[in-house]
């Protein structure tokens, strides 16, 4: 970038008027895909099949009364906003429950590939929808190899059978029923795909250690900009591993 130790670094508003502009001008997907290129030129293509999850990315939560929400859940705003309100509020946002938490946000849905987990396809949508619902987008053709695997959560018939007509290998985690709980044998090829599975989630761990706990910005467009910002930084810092590795 042409920056030397010696020279300051630009501020916080030099960074958000950067992405402002990438935002605006809609040309940060084609420079992750660029990035994604430069990869494959250094040796790193995707391999080995590919592993989809999705992780929650929260945001401040908005101190609305119950009759605002029902107007937010159906895409109106509150007519007694005011202007300044109203750019104060993030609206499509929306509330999600895992585990027993109940979180405020957006979400992060990423597909890795299995030789060097890295990030090759990503998308996001509000913390409400399932992850299934964007397994289709995160498909990599470029992957070498027609290996999927993902948790139960991306586990339905009608997937199963897409999958299958595309010409993937399905190695989705089975899913238990109420009344019908896995068996022992269904329960150990859970395992052993766990083993490959987890290596998607050493993605997210990376993340959380060094990206705020919470994107500071409102709107989901925004909250595109800055979570592609975060994959993309992730991949030049794996990169930057694997680099040094294969030197090593």
């Amino acid at each position: 970038m042409g920056l030397g130790n010696h020279e300051r670094a630009p501020d916080a508003k030099t960074f958000w008027s950067f992405k402002e502009q990438l935002m605006n001008l809609g040309i940060f997907e084609s420079l992750f895909a660029s990035f994604n290129e430069q990869l494959e030129r250094a040796g790193f293509r995707a391999k080995q099949g590919q592993i989809l999850d999705a992780s929650l990315v929260s945001v401040p939560i908005q101190r609305n009364s119950r009759e605002e929400n029902k107007q937010i859940k159906v895409g109106e705003v509150p007519e007694d906003w005011e202007v300044n309100k109203r750019v104060q509020k993030d609206t499509e946002a929306r509330w999600t429950k895992k585990n027993g938490k109940s979180t405020y946000g957006y979400k992060n849905h990423i597909g890795i590939d299995k030789k060097y987990k890295l990030i090759r396809t990503y998308e996001v949508s509000d913390a409400s929808v399932h992850d299934s619902v964007m397994a289709n987008e995160l498909l990599d053709e470029d992957n070498t190899s027609k290996d999927l695997w993902g948790d139960s959560a991306y586990r339905s018939k009608e997937t199963e059978k897409k999958l299958k007509n595309k010409g993937y290998r399905s190695k989705i985690h089975h899913k238990g029923k109420r009344n019908k709980p896995l068996s022992e044998f269904k329960k150990q090829i859970n395992t052993a795909r766990s083993r490959v599975r987890c290596r998607v989630e050493h993605v997210f761990a990376a993340q959380r250690n060094w990206r705020e706990k919470s994107l500071r910005s409102i709107g989901i467009a925004r909250a595109r900009m800055g979570i592609g910002m975060m994959n993309l930084t992730y991949n030049m810092k794996r990169m930057c591993f694997l680099l040094r590795v294969k030197c090593a």
